[in-house]
């Protein structure tokens, strides 16, 4: 595992925690996602926003529902996400088409010029992240076993 000591004064001994892969996915997550925030925080995005973009790009006209439940979050936390990247310019709702109490999401001119530069820094940051495996095939193990994991 990672170096557990580096943020302490003193040696710390992590115990039963080095052997559940709950807590060494947890510590891998706040590594990518602190890296992330290196890499994106100028543009203020973080994490969640960047998915909320790419499944719109995705798939535009689908409702801040379908979107929530796609990502897995709460409902009440789309409002404010679409929200923030509304005033950014990169979303705008839209009455959806069978339902006019809902609201569609659609990219702006702007949000599509704009993905393209986040998720071009959003690959590099990958790309560097998964450059600590030990190649292609490891990386499709990962990738497959945090499927399994997730499901």
């Amino acid at each position: 595992m990672a170096d557990d000591t580096k943020n302490t004064d003193q040696s710390v001994d992590f115990g039963i925690l080095n052997n559940l892969v709950g807590y060494r996915l947890r510590r891998a997550q706040l590594n990518f996602f602190s890296k992330f925030s290196e890499v994106c925080s100028d543009l203020g995005i973080s994490p969640g926003l960047f998915a909320i973009i790419a499944i719109v790009e995705r798939n535009p006209g689908l409702t801040q529902t379908a979107v929530a439940q796609a990502l897995g979050n709460d409902r009440s936390a789309m409002v404010a996400a679409v929200d923030k990247l509304e005033k950014m310019d990169i979303l705008e709702r839209r009455p959806a088409v069978n339902d006019r109490r809902s609201y569609a999401l659609f990219m702006t001119k702007y949000g599509k010029k704009f993905f393209q530069t986040l998720s071009g820094r959003v690959m590099e940051h990958e790309k560097n992240m998964a450059s600590r495996l030990e190649g292609e095939q490891e990386l499709e193990w990962l990738l497959k076993t945090l499927d399994i994991l997730s499901q």
